[in-house]
């Protein structure tokens, strides 16, 4: 049997919007969520509840906001650092809508007109691991890219590196430690 000790940091991603179920690149505008975005979103709740967290974070964006309310985090601190990756030009379109222009392009492969870096994302979510390492359990409620590279910083690996951690709405994933690794204890569930 392993030994699992150190920190953990407890990932929550937002629920069901219009533009996410649509499959619609989505930072900077401020959607809400769906009726079936919230009603997943309660149901967070009760798998959340009986865990004490000594930090609980959420991005600026009302559907993380919202995710966290519901699922009983109301007090969760915002926290800019969680916000998603910014889309610039491809905000509001779907990947196939943007490689009509720009053939095989991915948000970890290639530029982002007008939009962040994955240098630009991974800086701001180091910050995110280093606040989570000072705790001793920590939740976040953000998004499916910026939870995605925070994952991948917290296994010490590029952003990049996000693109093999499949992230969908209104899932809890568990990061922590085996020995002094860091890695990942629960995905996409």
């Amino acid at each position: 049997m392993s030994s699992v000790a150190g920190p953990e940091l407890w990932i929550v991603r937002h629920g069901e919007t219009e533009w996410s179920r649509d499959g619609r690149h989505t930072s900077t505008t401020d959607l809400p969520l769906t009726s079936d975005g919230e009603e997943a979103a309660i149901l967070l709740g009760p798998r959340l509840y009986d865990v004490d967290f000594d930090l609980v974070l959420t991005s600026p964006r009302q559907r993380a906001r919202r995710t966290a309310e519901l699922a009983g985090h109301a007090d969760a601190e915002v926290d800019e650092d969680l916000a998603e990756w910014a889309y610039g030009d491809y905000e509001g379109i779907t990947t196939d809508q943007i490689r009509e222009t720009d053939p095989g392009w991915t948000v970890w492969s290639h530029p982002t007109p007008g939009g962040e870096t994955a240098a630009e994302v991974s800086a701001r979510l180091d910050r995110v691991v280093a606040r989570a390492l000072e705790h001793d359990r920590t939740l976040v409620f953000a998004h499916g890219h910026s939870l995605r590279v925070l994952t991948a910083r917290w296994i010490q690996q590029p952003a990049e590196e996000g693109r093999f951690f499949r992230l969908d709405t209104s899932t809890v994933s568990v990061l922590g430690f085996e020995r002094e690794t860091p890695v990942l204890l629960k995905w996409n569930s």
